[in-house]
């Protein structure tokens, strides 16, 4: 890990346009500011271990990372996959626990880090920051809610139909440059690669779609939306 030197105005920009902290006061802004920083991380680096003492708020600048817990026989499970702009460890940023997951750099990747200790106080101090911390934290909660109701009610080859129909082909082709792997759609669905590779095979086998070169192409629309058919 190597951290970067990085202007006030480059943090300041960073900080307006993240979801958590868009639309606070400059003097709230310039408190964070003062105590964030940029570190650049190789790929396989971890960024964090779970159950460390959590040092703070991450910010994905550039490249991606991926959030995974280890069964106790040692599997790995990912549970998210992040790109640019998005944010991961709010929990216990907020909170003052430990980190609840582990990442790591899946290219080489820069990410900002908000102390926690600045983001608390300034939960204590703003209202508004509170306000939209809630709200964030909210929209995670519907989020979860909404991939468990479809993981107890959905085959997960039902979900990954769906997923496929509602992805630009370019991302499934690779074409734009960024190919989603079976990694981020197992991360996506909940659940592991094995059983999405699984699935792959038996939407290929249906005419769905068809692979190559690990790359999705849809066959056939109107067979890939029979697999789709429990939502509508």
């Amino acid at each position: 890990m190597q951290i970067l030197r990085i202007n006030q105005a480059e943090k300041l920009k960073t900080l307006s346009i993240n979801p958590y902290f868009q639309g606070l006061s400059d003097a709230s802004l310039g408190e964070l500011a003062a105590s964030m920083s940029l570190r650049k991380f190789e790929r396989g680096e971890s960024l964090f271990w779970e159950d460390d003492p959590c040092a703070g708020l991450h910010i994905i600048q550039t490249g991606s990372v991926k959030l995974f817990r280890i069964s106790p026989q040692g599997r790995q499970h990912i549970l998210r996959v992040l790109q640019e702009g998005e944010t991961c460890n709010e929990v216990p940023a907020f909170d003052g626990g430990a980190n609840p997951v582990n990442v790591e750099a899946l290219e080489e990747t820069t990410a900002w880090v908000v102390e926690t200790q600045a983001v608390r106080i300034l939960m204590r101090k703003d209202p508004e920051f509170m306000q939209k911390t809630v709200e964030n934290l909210s929209k995670m909660m519907r989020h979860l809610v909404k991939m468990v109701s479809e993981m107890a009610f959905y085959q997960v080859t039902n979900r990954l139909a769906r997923l496929i129909s509602e992805l630009p082909a370019t991302e499934l082709s690779g074409e734009s440059g960024a190919r989603w792997t079976q990694d981020q759609m197992a991360a996506r669905l909940g659940t592991v690669r094995e059983v999405v590779a699984r699935s792959l095979r038996e939407l290929e086998r249906s005419g769905a779609i068809q692979m190559e070169n690990r790359r999705i192409r849809i066959a056939d629309p109107d067979v890939l939306s029979q697999w789709v058919q429990p939502w509508n």
